[in-house]
């Protein structure tokens, strides 16, 4: 009999306990699927994931896709490596945004699994995306159920964004291939594939503008729902521990990883999975 258990998190997300993620039961899967969908956000605590444990799991949902901006595990290519050594200035995940939204299919979410973590600080902030459209006047809803907004990855990881390339000492960055990319456009608010509920899909890292807006007329707005998404309410903090593993919706969340901790090593292992168009 399964002891798996599913406590709600107060802002974002659900910690799920007593799975072992290596040999997960049909059940189990099932039970995880489901709070998946419903909370956008899952929190494993006390996994001793391998790499090729991590791999596996990762496929139980999905293709995953093989990232072209970050550098890769040296012998597991489906493993991105998100690392800050004790003398780089500039983390990977630095603000608030949610992966892959500049893809035509965008990712379905992304399975962090801690490796190495500094003494203090390293914490990764989530930010409901159910709740940050839930929370807006029934007129702005309104308002943006009719929009479309364009977004980008060319000036993050293109030409454009060499500086960011520079500042985090290669670990990020391609330009090649992010120079060619074209620009896709998604709706502002989503119907989730998985939930149906409704949900707040722009983001201040690769959203530019709205579809026939320009990006001086889109930036009030956009500016207003980028300081209204992330209230307290919305948000957990997630303080990791040796044996995290943190998998969420890049649909239905935003993450912050916290740059708090100069001096020190933090190694994270990341596998995304390919998603669906959004509608």
């Amino acid at each position: 009999m399964s002891s798996l258990t599913i406590n709600t998190l107060q802002g974002c997300g659900a910690e799920v306990s007593g799975v072992d993620l290596r040999q997960v039961t049909e059940n189990e899967f099932e039970q995880i699927q489901q709070a998946f969908s419903e909370h956008g956000l899952l929190i494993f605590l006390g996994q001793e994931l391998s790499e090729l444990d991590h791999i596996h799991f990762a496929e139980k949902w999905g293709k995953i896709n093989v990232n072209r901006f970050f550098t890769a595990h040296e012998n597991h290519p489906q493993i991105a490596m998100v690392t800050k050594e004790p003398e780089q200035d500039v983390n990977i995940g630095g603000g608030w945004h949610t992966d892959h939204s500049y893809d035509f299919e965008p990712a379905l979410g992304s399975i962090l699994v801690a490796k190495e973590l500094p003494a203090t600080g390293g914490d990764t902030w989530f930010c409901n995306m159910y709740k940050a459209y839930d929370g807006l006047s029934d007129g702005l809803k309104q308002t943006l159920l009719g929009l479309r907004a364009v977004h980008s990855a060319r000036h993050v990881f293109g030409s454009a964004g060499a500086d960011y390339d520079k500042a985090t000492s290669g670990r990020i960055g391609n330009s090649d291939a992010a120079d060619v990319l074209a620009d896709p456009v998604h709706p502002v608010v989503v119907k989730h594939p998985l939930s149906g509920k409704l949900s707040l899909y722009v983001n201040s890292a690769f959203t530019l503008r709205f579809e026939g807006w320009t990006a001086e007329e889109s930036a009030p707005l956009l500016a207003y729902l980028y300081e209204q998404a992330p209230r307290e309410e919305n948000v957990t903090k997630f303080k990791w521990q040796p044996g995290s593993v943190a998998f969420w919706d890049n649909r239905a969340t935003w993450h912050y990883a916290l740059n708090d901790y100069q001096g020190q090593r933090r190694e994270m292992h990341r596998i995304t999975i390919e998603g669906c168009a959004l509608g």
